[in-house]
């Protein structure tokens, strides 16, 4: 049995190939609104006459449908709305550029790092430096000190044994 063309068709964002490793962008309730969703509601329609039936666009779960009118009777939108909470003071970017400076230099201290970010125009605390750099999995462990072995070094304990 061959299902009806209609619902052949595949979601266009998800028809790329992504890169091994890499993940799939998520698929939000924005990507599924359809425009005519709010006019159809407003019809009286049932959010289960709109998941389905129509043949102008893909078929839509019903608890989608009804997600997505709920969220647009309250906000008056379907777009994403922004995420709760304090934005963060420094950027992805600026985190990184951390990370980067202390991958370099593994003894640099928070007082240099906050010197260094004075410096590119960015003042920070020192707390919010820590903060960036443990999100980052850097924590203040001091660098182990690697002992400088020669051949001689090497081989004196070989002899002995």
């Amino acid at each position: 049995m061959v299902a009806p063309p209609q619902y052949q068709r595949e979601w266009p964002a998800l028809r790329q190939t992504y890169p091994p490793g890499s993940p799939a962008p998520r698929r939000t309730a924005e990507r599924t609104v359809l425009p005519q969703e709010a006019l159809h509601h407003q019809r009286n329609r049932k959010s289960s006459g709109i998941a389905g039936h129509n043949r102008d666009w893909e078929p839509v779960p019903k608890s989608t449908v009804a997600t997505i009118i709920r969220k647009w009777k309250k906000f008056g939108t379907t777009k994403n709305l922004p995420r709760p909470g304090r934005p963060a003071k420094l950027s992805n970017r600026g985190r990184r550029a951390l990370a980067r400076e202390v991958s370099r230099n593994p003894r640099v201290t928070l007082t240099e790092l906050q010197r260094i970010l004075v410096e590119m125009g960015e003042p920070f605390r020192r707390s919010t430096i820590q903060a960036a750099l443990r999100q980052s999995g850097l924590y203040g462990r001091v660098a182990r000190r690697k002992p400088l072995l020669s051949k001689r070094h090497i081989t004196a304990p070989l002899e002995f044994a």
